[in-house]
């Protein structure tokens, strides 16, 4: 049982270790993809925020429109207990007023909770924002980096290249100079063998003392023309 859990786990640490090898080579697209995914969602938070200042601005004309009523109820108000004779329309009046007030109040709590709302959304935009610009520059220095290394790569393979080559054409030309000593070395040997086993040597060696002659030199010629004693 220990070694079946041993084996699972050596799988699944292999599935690990080799999606991460895959997340490695497709880094930047992955990134370049995610980027274009968080661009779309700053797109819709902005569709949202300008949804929520619409519905914001609905909810305060509401707002202005209700103390606008509140302001023309309260002057008939006035004019009513000014008249002294029509209380009963006046606490009837005097009860409207109460009943927008209170929902002023309600109105204004709301509106009070958009502006938070919107200004907090505004200030995420801009974060998220300004994270995608300095992510999509980072892509980019990244990108280029990547592909003067790619080119360093290719020139350092080349260059390598270049010089197993070298060194293999060296080589071969050692080999070449070696054999052509050896040959010059054979052709040595065998004029020595030659000039000892004739009479070439001995003939030579004659010559050197003085019992036979030399080989006629030019010097020699030319004595035979010259007069004596001249």
């Amino acid at each position: 049982m220990a070694i079946i859990e041993k084996l699972i786990t050596l799988v699944r640490g292999t599935a690990t270790d080799a999606g991460q090898a895959i997340v490695d080579r497709n880094a930047i697209t992955i990134l370049e993809q995610e980027i274009r995914d968080s661009r779309s969602a700053l797109d819709q938070s902005k569709v949202d925020l300008t949804r929520l200042m619409a519905e914001r601005k609905l909810a305060s004309d509401k707002l202005d429109a209700k103390k606008a009523k509140v302001t023309e109820l309260s002057a008939s108000i006035q004019k009513l207990v000014d008249k002294g004779s029509e209380q009963s329309l006046a606490l009837e009046v005097a009860g409207k007023v109460a009943g927008l007030e209170n929902e002023i109040k309600a109105d204004e709590a709301t509106v009070k909770s958009m502006d938070d709302n919107i200004e907090r959304l505004r200030g995420s935009i801009r974060q998220a924002e300004s994270t995608v610009e300095h992510l999509s520059r980072q892509i980019d220095t990244v990108k280029a980096t990547a592909s003067v290394q790619r080119a360093q790569d290719a020139i350092a393979a080349r260059t390598s290249g270049s010089n197993t080559k070298l060194r293999t054409a060296m080589d071969s030309l050692s080999r070449i100079q070696e054999q052509q000593q050896l040959k010059d070395a054979q052709f040595d040997a065998a004029k020595q063998l030659e000039d000892t086993s004739g009479d070439g040597d001995l003939q030579a060696r004659l010559q050197a003392a003085g019992v036979v002659p030399s080989d006629t030199a030019a010097a020699d010629v030319l004595a035979r023309f010259s007069k004596p004693g001249a």
